[in-house]
């Protein structure tokens, strides 16, 4: 598929982590197509950066399959009003907590909060993240680098960290990580090296949790329809977002999420340390 091929409308935000408010189309969260198993019924989930994007899609897909749902975010306190009502039209539970997932005390806070209310946790969704292109490695300000590792893979430490003394035998963890931690991108060299680093996290707490009956795995998407998408590139970029792709499109949030039910429910019972590619087709070979 030719990269001069029009996937979306040009635009571009200001800010990241972007509103989906400002965007245009809209993301797809919760396909028509899609019927709900009970497969996280009783279960108590944590979804970081649960406001939107991909992280929307799961809070949502996981309220509808019955898990109680924290959606953690940083400060889009309308987007996250969004996912809140979405699941409460699917008549589901959820809670949500403003913060920063790099800071230990939030984590603990959140942690100590959701036991009072709902008694367990069962499954860690780590999705929060932020990117910010540069054209060369000279480009990127120290401050930009050490940001983007405290978000994308500090946050990741710190929340497992206080979420894992509270997990039991059978209890799901699902990282986040992406399709640069394996065919690189020029222009997000901090952005990839942090998705490098939670896959080798990934498998390495994979190893080190087997024995206590804890699964972690994670989700590699390629290029998703998601706030980060236009407030992160130029509207040129934009405009052609996934056309290189072999399906030739971009993907919707609805299309990663059931990755992550799958992961979080029992049906994969027999899997952890893995990846799944949800990408268009990119062959990585992770």
């Amino acid at each position: 598929m030719a990269m001069t091929t029009k996937t979306l409308p040009a635009q571009h935000q200001n800010h990241q982590p972007g509103s989906e408010q400002e965007m245009h189309p809209h993301p797809i969260y919760l396909s028509d197509s899609y019927r709900p198993a009970g497969k996280l019924e009783g279960k108590v989930a944590i979804v970081t950066g649960g406001d939107s994007g991909i992280g929307r899609a799961v809070a949502l897909h996981f309220a509808v399959e019955g898990a109680k749902v924290a959606v953690l975010y940083l400060n889009e306190h309308e987007d996250a009003e969004l996912t809140l009502d979405e699941i409460n039209k699917h008549k589901g539970q959820a809670l949500s907590f403003a913060g920063d997932v790099a800071d230990e005390g939030f984590c603990r806070e959140v942690v100590t909060k959701l036991l009072e209310q709902w008694g367990s946790i069962d499954i860690l969704v780590n999705n929060a993240g932020e990117q910010h292109p540069q054209k060369s490695l000279e480009d990127i300000p120290q401050a930009q680098w050490e940001k983007t590792f405290q978000t994308n893979i500090f946050g990741m430490f710190q929340l497992s960290k206080a979420v894992l003394p509270h997990l039991k035998d059978g209890a799901a963890i699902i990282n986040t990580t992406s399709i640069t931690a394996y065919k690189g991108n020029p222009e997000l060299i901090d952005y990839s090296s942090t998705k490098g680093a939670i896959t080798s996290f990934t498998r390495s707490l994979a190893m080190n949790l087997a024995e206590r009956g804890i699964r972690v795995n994670g989700v590699a998407p390629g290029p998703i329809w998601t706030p980060l998408i236009p407030s992160t590139f130029s509207a040129d970029t934009v405009e052609h977002f996934g056309a290189s792709t072999p399906m030739g499109r971009p993907g919707q949030p609805a299309e990663v999420a059931p990755a992550y039910v799958y992961l979080g429910s029992t049906d994969s019972s027999y899997v952890s340390g893995q990846i799944i590619h949800v990408n268009g087709g990119s062959i990585v070979n992770g």
